[in-house]
């Protein structure tokens, strides 16, 4: 009897610890969990809102097998940020889909980057991008601290202060590279030519960006030619589309009083990185005729929309030559491509970059925000030109001995000219 009421008394305990952790089992499985780590130091993390989209089945016990690993075992409590280890999770889950353009940007990479699109923030005035899964300079601002200290488009950053940049995302390059003004930051670059990589120390200042300047300019080469308007479209940001509309008022009224005596326009989109897509069709529309087809977006779920002029531009009937270079990206691409396809404007330069892709961006709760390529666009004759970029009509290489003469910019004046 002693031997069965023992044998009874335990059977009850194994049964009421198996209730117990199937009780825990299910208070962990629900949407709000509480994790506790028990070595002397004991963080306390609540996780809310954890059920994935009702069409997905996700194993969460290898990520908070990790965090609890984490939490007990890392040697530096300090560096235990709750917040940034998530932020942390989500980029790297972001980066598994292998695109760098698609970017998850916690909230002091989500101010920077709207910033820039405003038109002010503060560091070296360079556009970053990835190719060949390295960090690549698209193109450095006119003026800029990066173009004064020689940085070039085409030139790979290969440390940061000291740091490899293998392997590093776009929002982590421009995290380390920007900084308050009055400070420097040294980059360790190898230039598109070069042998082996140097350093170049930049100092960071306050960036404000002008997307459109225009000038009256002459041929410094050849006599008996011509003037030209030379327009300088440098980004397609927030005020892009209301700078354009004044510049193209006074080019108008500017070639009204001297017909005859200017062959055309010449308009450089060398160096600009691009921006907002609406904003490189609404500065297409300025030379194309209504009606006329500018680009395609082919979006996630396969539908497409074609983008073509919807107004009256001032330009229409004036002669166009496009500047292009390497630097030369993104949305400033659809513009000259547009203009090339459509027989409008001779491209000058060499072969541009090659951004085909189109990202949606999402402000996300605490700051936070997504950038996900969410689409491709097509020239208006279908080509995609995805890391191909487009050919010049006429090529012409920048002097890289003599940076006082540009080269492209008196060719170009030639070719306005007929020559």
């Amino acid at each position: 009897m002693n031997l069965n009421l023992k044998f009874i008394r335990e059977i009850t305990i194994l049964l009421l610890l198996a209730a117990i952790s199937g009780w825990l089992g299910y208070t962990l499985g629900t949407n709000k969990v509480q994790w506790g780590v028990e070595s002397g130091w004991t963080p306390r993390v609540e996780v809310t809102s954890k059920l994935p989209p009702s069409s997905t089945t996700v194993d969460f016990s290898l990520f908070w097998m990790v965090w609890n690993e984490v939490f007990q075992k890392y040697v530096d409590k300090s560096k235990l940020d709750s917040q940034e280890m998530v932020y942390g999770a989500i980029s790297g889950m972001v980066a598994a889909l292998d695109d760098p353009y698609t970017v998850f940007l916690p909230p002091k990479e989500n101010k920077e980057a709207k910033e820039q699109l405003n038109g002010n923030f503060e560091g070296i005035g360079a556009q970053l991008g990835i190719k060949e899964d390295r960090i690549v300079v698209v193109a450095p601002l006119s003026g800029s601290p990066a173009e004064k200290a020689g940085i070039k488009p085409g030139d790979w950053i290969i440390k940061v202060n000291g740091e490899e940049t293998d392997k590093w995302t776009l929002p982590e390059a421009v995290g380390k590279i920007r900084g308050p003004k009055g400070t420097v930051v040294v980059l360790n670059v190898l230039h598109e030519k070069g042998e082996k990589p140097e350093d170049v120390r930049v100092g960071r200042e306050t960036i404000i960006l002008k997307s459109v300047e225009w000038k009256e300019v002459t041929s410094t080469s050849s006599a008996n030619l011509k003037k030209a308007v030379y327009i300088n479209l440098t980004r397609f940001g927030d005020q892009t589309d209301h700078q354009w509309d004044k510049m193209a008022s006074e080019v108008s009224a500017y070639l009204a009083t001297n017909s005859g005596k200017v062959a055309g326009m010449i308009l450089d989109v060398r160096n600009n990185p691009g921006g907002y897509l609406a904003g490189s069709v609404y500065v297409a529309s300025e030379f194309l005729p209504n009606g006329q087809v500018i680009v395609k977006q082919v979006s996630y779920d396969g539908t497409t929309q074609t983008y073509a002029v919807d107004r009256l531009g001032k330009l229409l009937g004036v002669p166009v030559v496009v500047l292009i270079n390497q630097g030369t990206a993104s949305a400033s691409e659809i513009l000259a491509g547009a203009l090339q396809v459509a027989g409008r404007a001779k491209l000058v330069g060499v072969q541009s970059f090659g951004k085909g892709s189109v990202q949606q961006t999402e402000d996300l709760p605490s700051g936070a925000g997504l950038h996900i390529t969410s689409a491709k666009w097509l020239l208006a004759n279908g080509e995609w030109i995805q890391k191909k970029g487009l050919a010049p009509d006429v090529k012409a290489e920048a002097d890289e001995k003599d940076v006082t003469k540009d080269v492209q910019l008196e060719r170009a004046i030639l070719v306005l000219n007929g020559r």
